[in-house]
Protein backbone atom coordinates (compact mmCIF):
# COMPACT_ATOMS: atom_id res chain seq x y z
CA UNK A 1 0.00 0.00 0.00
CA UNK A 2 1.25 3.59 -0.98
CA UNK A 3 0.71 6.81 1.81
CA UNK A 4 -0.90 9.70 -0.01
CA UNK A 5 -0.60 12.75 1.99
CA UNK A 6 -2.72 13.24 5.28
CA UNK A 7 -3.93 16.59 6.44
CA UNK A 8 -5.73 17.15 9.60
CA UNK A 9 -9.61 17.21 9.67
CA UNK A 10 -10.15 20.76 11.69
CA UNK A 11 -8.84 21.22 15.03
CA UNK A 12 -9.86 17.21 16.04
CA UNK A 13 -6.81 14.68 16.20
CA UNK A 14 -8.06 12.75 12.84
CA UNK A 15 -6.15 12.96 9.95
CA UNK A 16 -7.63 11.83 6.24
CA UNK A 17 -6.09 10.82 3.06
CA UNK A 18 -5.84 14.32 0.63
CA UNK A 19 -8.12 12.31 -1.43
CA UNK A 20 -11.50 10.53 -0.19
CA UNK A 21 -13.10 8.22 -2.39
CA UNK A 22 -16.87 8.59 -2.97
CA UNK A 23 -19.36 5.80 -4.31
CA UNK A 24 -21.98 8.66 -4.89
CA UNK A 25 -21.88 6.92 -8.71
CA UNK A 26 -21.26 4.49 -10.24
CA UNK A 27 -21.30 1.79 -7.38
CA UNK A 28 -25.03 0.75 -7.66
CA UNK A 29 -26.51 -2.25 -9.49
CA UNK A 30 -25.71 -1.16 -12.82
CA UNK A 31 -21.88 -1.34 -13.03
CA UNK A 32 -19.84 -5.07 -12.95
CA UNK A 33 -19.00 -6.04 -9.28
CA UNK A 34 -15.69 -7.01 -10.38
CA UNK A 35 -14.68 -3.47 -11.69
CA UNK A 36 -15.66 -1.87 -8.62
CA UNK A 37 -14.11 -4.36 -6.46
CA UNK A 38 -10.84 -3.58 -8.85
CA UNK A 39 -10.91 0.61 -8.55
CA UNK A 40 -11.75 0.03 -4.40
CA UNK A 41 -9.10 -2.02 -3.60
CA UNK A 42 -6.66 -0.18 -5.75
CA UNK A 43 -7.98 3.01 -4.39
CA UNK A 44 -6.87 1.73 -1.16
CA UNK A 45 -3.50 0.32 -2.41
CA UNK A 46 -2.62 3.62 -3.75
CA UNK A 47 -3.16 5.11 -0.47
CA UNK A 48 -6.38 6.56 -0.13
CA UNK A 49 -8.08 5.23 3.84
CA UNK A 50 -11.71 7.12 3.30
CA UNK A 51 -14.34 5.67 1.63
CA UNK A 52 -17.44 7.72 1.83
CA UNK A 53 -20.91 6.49 1.26
CA UNK A 54 -24.62 7.03 2.03
CA UNK A 55 -27.95 5.26 2.11
CA UNK A 56 -28.70 7.35 -0.64
CA UNK A 57 -26.04 6.19 -3.05
CA UNK A 58 -26.93 3.35 -6.00
CA UNK A 59 -29.38 2.47 -7.55
CA UNK A 60 -30.95 1.72 -6.44
CA UNK A 61 -30.45 3.33 -2.51
CA UNK A 62 -28.30 1.52 -0.60
CA UNK A 63 -26.48 -0.61 -3.02
CA UNK A 64 -23.50 1.08 -2.66
CA UNK A 65 -23.48 0.80 1.29
CA UNK A 66 -23.84 -3.62 0.22
CA UNK A 67 -21.16 -3.22 -2.72
CA UNK A 68 -18.68 -1.69 -0.31
CA UNK A 69 -19.79 -4.47 2.80
CA UNK A 70 -19.40 -7.37 0.30
CA UNK A 71 -15.37 -5.86 -0.34
CA UNK A 72 -15.03 -5.05 3.13
CA UNK A 73 -15.75 -8.85 4.59
CA UNK A 74 -13.77 -10.10 1.17
CA UNK A 75 -11.06 -8.39 1.28
CA UNK A 76 -10.29 -4.99 3.64
CA UNK A 77 -11.97 -6.87 6.95
CA UNK A 78 -7.79 -7.26 8.09
CA UNK A 79 -7.56 -3.44 7.35
CA UNK A 80 -10.55 -2.19 9.47
CA UNK A 81 -8.28 -0.41 11.49
CA UNK A 82 -6.78 1.55 9.03
CA UNK A 83 -10.19 2.57 6.83
CA UNK A 84 -12.25 6.10 8.18
CA UNK A 85 -15.43 4.63 6.50
CA UNK A 86 -18.34 7.53 6.41
CA UNK A 87 -22.28 7.36 5.34
CA UNK A 88 -24.91 9.67 5.46
CA UNK A 89 -28.71 9.71 6.16
CA UNK A 90 -31.42 12.64 5.21
CA UNK A 91 -31.64 12.29 1.43
CA UNK A 92 -35.22 11.13 0.44
CA UNK A 93 -34.58 7.89 0.02
CA UNK A 94 -38.43 7.05 0.23
CA UNK A 95 -41.66 8.89 0.25
CA UNK A 96 -42.21 7.70 3.84
CA UNK A 97 -41.26 10.86 5.94
CA UNK A 98 -39.19 8.26 8.40
CA UNK A 99 -36.84 7.52 5.02
CA UNK A 100 -35.58 11.61 4.86
CA UNK A 101 -34.97 14.55 7.03
CA UNK A 102 -33.21 15.03 10.13
CA UNK A 103 -35.45 13.44 12.75
CA UNK A 104 -33.90 11.60 15.40
CA UNK A 105 -36.16 8.52 14.10
CA UNK A 106 -34.80 9.30 10.28
CA UNK A 107 -30.72 9.47 11.07
CA UNK A 108 -30.77 7.00 13.56
CA UNK A 109 -32.91 3.99 11.91
CA UNK A 110 -30.88 4.73 8.85
CA UNK A 111 -27.56 4.58 10.49
CA UNK A 112 -28.68 1.49 12.03
CA UNK A 113 -29.44 0.06 8.63
CA UNK A 114 -26.38 1.52 7.15
CA UNK A 115 -24.00 -0.76 10.02
CA UNK A 116 -25.92 -3.80 8.42
CA UNK A 117 -25.65 -3.00 4.69
CA UNK A 118 -21.33 -2.24 5.88
CA UNK A 119 -21.34 -5.57 7.76
CA UNK A 120 -19.54 -3.60 10.54
CA UNK A 121 -20.21 -2.22 14.03
CA UNK A 122 -19.28 1.45 13.31
CA UNK A 123 -18.65 3.96 11.24
CA UNK A 124 -15.98 6.71 11.55
CA UNK A 125 -18.36 9.49 10.10
CA UNK A 126 -21.64 10.08 10.53
CA UNK A 127 -23.25 12.78 8.12
CA UNK A 128 -26.59 14.04 7.60
CA UNK A 129 -26.78 14.36 4.25
CA UNK A 130 -28.77 17.41 3.78
CA UNK A 131 -29.87 20.79 5.85
CA UNK A 132 -33.41 20.41 7.27
CA UNK A 133 -34.70 23.54 8.12
CA UNK A 134 -38.59 21.55 9.06
CA UNK A 135 -36.68 19.68 11.56
CA UNK A 136 -35.42 21.96 15.00
CA UNK A 137 -31.78 21.33 14.65
CA UNK A 138 -31.52 20.45 18.68
CA UNK A 139 -32.74 16.95 17.33
CA UNK A 140 -30.95 16.41 14.41
CA UNK A 141 -27.44 17.70 16.15
CA UNK A 142 -28.88 15.35 19.61
CA UNK A 143 -29.52 12.20 16.75
CA UNK A 144 -25.80 12.98 15.85
CA UNK A 145 -24.69 13.12 19.99
CA UNK A 146 -26.64 9.77 20.25
CA UNK A 147 -24.81 8.23 17.20
CA UNK A 148 -21.51 8.89 18.87
CA UNK A 149 -22.58 8.01 22.74
CA UNK A 150 -24.16 4.94 21.22
CA UNK A 151 -20.67 3.49 20.01
CA UNK A 152 -21.92 3.35 16.27
CA UNK A 153 -19.65 6.43 15.00
CA UNK A 154 -16.92 7.96 16.17
CA UNK A 155 -17.32 11.51 14.43
CA UNK A 156 -20.07 13.36 12.87
CA UNK A 157 -20.56 15.26 10.17
CA UNK A 158 -22.70 17.72 7.92
CA UNK A 159 -23.34 18.06 4.17
CA UNK A 160 -25.10 20.38 1.87
CA UNK A 161 -25.99 23.11 5.06
CA UNK A 162 -25.25 26.35 4.55
CA UNK A 163 -23.12 28.58 6.33
CA UNK A 164 -24.96 29.88 9.03
CA UNK A 165 -26.47 26.40 9.29
CA UNK A 166 -23.23 25.07 9.85
CA UNK A 167 -22.08 27.06 12.38
CA UNK A 168 -25.37 26.88 14.64
CA UNK A 169 -24.97 23.01 14.56
CA UNK A 170 -21.10 23.05 15.32
CA UNK A 171 -21.92 24.94 18.55
CA UNK A 172 -24.62 22.74 19.28
CA UNK A 173 -22.52 19.87 18.75
CA UNK A 174 -19.30 21.31 20.69
CA UNK A 175 -21.62 22.24 23.74
CA UNK A 176 -22.53 18.38 24.07
CA UNK A 177 -18.88 17.37 23.72
CA UNK A 178 -19.02 16.19 20.20
CA UNK A 179 -17.56 18.58 17.91
CA UNK A 180 -18.11 18.82 14.74
CA UNK A 181 -15.56 17.34 12.22
CA UNK A 182 -16.14 18.03 9.23
CA UNK A 183 -18.78 19.72 6.36
CA UNK A 184 -19.01 18.18 3.02
CA UNK A 185 -19.72 20.72 0.22
CA UNK A 186 -19.87 20.98 -3.22
CA UNK A 187 -16.65 23.09 -4.24
CA UNK A 188 -14.64 23.29 -7.68
CA UNK A 189 -13.46 26.05 -9.79
CA UNK A 190 -16.83 26.58 -11.62
CA UNK A 191 -18.61 25.92 -7.93
CA UNK A 192 -17.29 28.73 -5.88
CA UNK A 193 -19.90 28.90 -3.33
CA UNK A 194 -17.52 28.12 -0.48
CA UNK A 195 -15.41 31.55 -0.79
CA UNK A 196 -18.72 33.51 -1.71
CA UNK A 197 -20.69 31.97 1.42
CA UNK A 198 -17.85 32.67 3.98
CA UNK A 199 -18.20 28.55 4.53
CA UNK A 200 -14.10 28.49 4.00
CA UNK A 201 -13.46 30.99 6.68
CA UNK A 202 -16.56 29.74 9.26
CA UNK A 203 -14.71 26.22 9.33
CA UNK A 204 -11.47 27.95 10.50
CA UNK A 205 -13.55 29.68 13.04
CA UNK A 206 -15.56 26.61 13.97
CA UNK A 207 -12.78 24.11 14.21
CA UNK A 208 -14.31 21.86 11.42
CA UNK A 209 -12.64 20.46 8.03
CA UNK A 210 -14.22 20.40 4.17
CA UNK A 211 -14.25 17.50 2.60
CA UNK A 212 -15.25 18.64 -1.02
CA UNK A 213 -17.04 17.21 -3.18
CA UNK A 214 -17.65 17.23 -7.46
CA UNK A 215 -14.16 18.83 -7.44
CA UNK A 216 -14.34 17.98 -11.47
CA UNK A 217 -17.72 19.85 -11.45
CA UNK A 218 -19.28 16.67 -12.58
CA UNK A 219 -16.22 15.54 -15.75
CA UNK A 220 -16.63 19.77 -17.03
CA UNK A 221 -13.43 19.82 -15.73
CA UNK A 222 -11.59 17.10 -17.45
CA UNK A 223 -10.63 17.35 -21.27
CA UNK A 224 -14.02 15.05 -21.90
CA UNK A 225 -16.17 17.67 -23.45
CA UNK A 226 -13.69 20.39 -24.70
CA UNK A 227 -14.88 19.03 -27.98
CA UNK A 228 -18.51 18.39 -27.88
CA UNK A 229 -20.05 15.43 -25.89
CA UNK A 230 -18.59 12.03 -26.66
CA UNK A 231 -20.85 8.76 -27.15
CA UNK A 232 -21.17 7.40 -23.39
CA UNK A 233 -20.77 10.49 -21.69
CA UNK A 234 -22.27 10.96 -18.04
CA UNK A 235 -23.82 14.28 -19.82
CA UNK A 236 -25.91 12.08 -21.87
CA UNK A 237 -27.84 10.24 -19.03
CA UNK A 238 -27.19 11.95 -15.91
CA UNK A 239 -29.68 13.58 -13.87
CA UNK A 240 -26.75 16.16 -12.29
CA UNK A 241 -25.28 17.21 -15.74
CA UNK A 242 -27.33 18.21 -18.39
CA UNK A 243 -25.96 19.03 -22.05
CA UNK A 244 -27.48 21.97 -22.34
CA UNK A 245 -24.66 23.40 -20.09
CA UNK A 246 -21.99 22.57 -22.41
CA UNK A 247 -22.28 25.27 -24.89
CA UNK A 248 -20.06 28.03 -26.34
CA UNK A 249 -19.13 29.75 -22.90
CA UNK A 250 -18.17 26.87 -20.97
CA UNK A 251 -15.87 25.51 -24.02
CA UNK A 252 -13.94 28.56 -24.43
CA UNK A 253 -13.20 28.81 -20.29
CA UNK A 254 -12.42 25.10 -20.19
CA UNK A 255 -10.21 25.71 -23.03
CA UNK A 256 -8.16 28.01 -21.59
CA UNK A 257 -8.19 26.49 -18.06
CA UNK A 258 -6.73 23.37 -20.23
CA UNK A 259 -4.77 25.46 -21.79
CA UNK A 260 -2.74 26.40 -18.38
CA UNK A 261 -2.72 22.84 -17.15
CA UNK A 262 -0.51 21.76 -20.65
CA UNK A 263 1.90 24.36 -19.74
CA UNK A 264 2.07 22.93 -16.59
CA UNK A 265 2.54 19.26 -18.05
CA UNK A 266 -0.65 18.34 -16.48
CA UNK A 267 -4.15 17.58 -17.36
CA UNK A 268 -7.04 19.78 -16.66
CA UNK A 269 -8.21 17.34 -14.15
CA UNK A 270 -5.28 17.26 -11.95
CA UNK A 271 -5.14 21.16 -12.47
CA UNK A 272 -8.81 21.22 -10.97
CA UNK A 273 -7.98 18.72 -8.08
CA UNK A 274 -4.62 20.55 -7.37
CA UNK A 275 -6.54 23.60 -7.01
CA UNK A 276 -9.13 22.82 -4.32
CA UNK A 277 -6.66 20.99 -2.14
CA UNK A 278 -4.92 24.91 -2.14
CA UNK A 279 -6.96 25.64 0.99
CA UNK A 280 -5.70 24.63 4.31
CA UNK A 281 -9.56 24.77 5.20
CA UNK A 282 -9.55 21.38 2.83
CA UNK A 283 -9.07 18.37 5.01
CA UNK A 284 -10.01 16.02 1.47
CA UNK A 285 -11.38 16.42 -2.17
CA UNK A 286 -13.40 13.89 -3.24
CA UNK A 287 -13.03 11.86 -6.44
CA UNK A 288 -14.68 9.01 -7.94
CA UNK A 289 -13.16 7.06 -10.81
CA UNK A 290 -14.51 4.47 -13.42
CA UNK A 291 -11.28 2.56 -14.19
CA UNK A 292 -7.84 2.10 -12.09
CA UNK A 293 -6.22 3.94 -14.71
CA UNK A 294 -8.53 7.01 -13.94
CA UNK A 295 -7.84 6.67 -10.04
CA UNK A 296 -3.62 6.48 -11.18
CA UNK A 297 -3.94 9.77 -13.40
CA UNK A 298 -5.96 11.69 -10.61
CA UNK A 299 -3.94 11.63 -7.70
CA UNK A 300 -0.95 11.98 -9.41
CA UNK A 301 -2.66 15.79 -9.33
CA UNK A 302 -0.69 15.56 -5.76
CA UNK A 303 2.97 15.38 -7.81
CA UNK A 304 3.00 18.93 -9.67
CA UNK A 305 4.53 22.13 -8.31
CA UNK A 306 2.46 24.53 -5.88
CA UNK A 307 0.15 26.73 -8.20
CA UNK A 308 2.05 30.19 -8.38
CA UNK A 309 0.02 34.12 -7.68
CA UNK A 310 0.19 34.28 -11.53
CA UNK A 311 -1.91 30.91 -12.27
CA UNK A 312 -4.31 31.40 -9.01
CA UNK A 313 -5.39 34.55 -11.59
CA UNK A 314 -5.71 33.33 -14.43
CA UNK A 315 -7.62 30.27 -13.00
CA UNK A 316 -10.41 32.65 -11.46
CA UNK A 317 -10.17 34.78 -14.60
CA UNK A 318 -11.16 31.87 -16.69
CA UNK A 319 -13.05 29.85 -14.02
CA UNK A 320 -15.86 31.71 -13.59
CA UNK A 321 -18.20 30.83 -10.84
CA UNK A 322 -21.64 29.22 -12.22
CA UNK A 323 -20.02 28.00 -15.52
CA UNK A 324 -21.95 24.34 -15.97
CA UNK A 325 -24.47 25.15 -13.04
CA UNK A 326 -27.78 26.04 -12.49
CA UNK A 327 -27.50 27.99 -9.41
Amino acid sequence: MSTLPYRRAGRSGLDLSAFSFGLWQKFGTDYPFQTQREIILHAFELGITHFDNADRYGPPHRAAQKLFGRILQRDLAAHRDELILSTKAGNPIGASPYLQGGSRKSLLGSLDHSLRDLGTDYVDIFYHHRQDDSTPLEETAGALVSAVQQGKALYVGVSNYDTERAHEIAGLLRGAGVPLLVHQPRYSIFDRRPELNGLLEQAAADGFGLVVYSPLAQGLLTDKYLDGIPAGARAQNSAFLKPDVIDDTYRQRATALDKLASERGQSLAQLALQWVLRRPEVTSALIGASSTAQLDHNVQALDFPELTAEELTLIDEHGVHGTGLRL
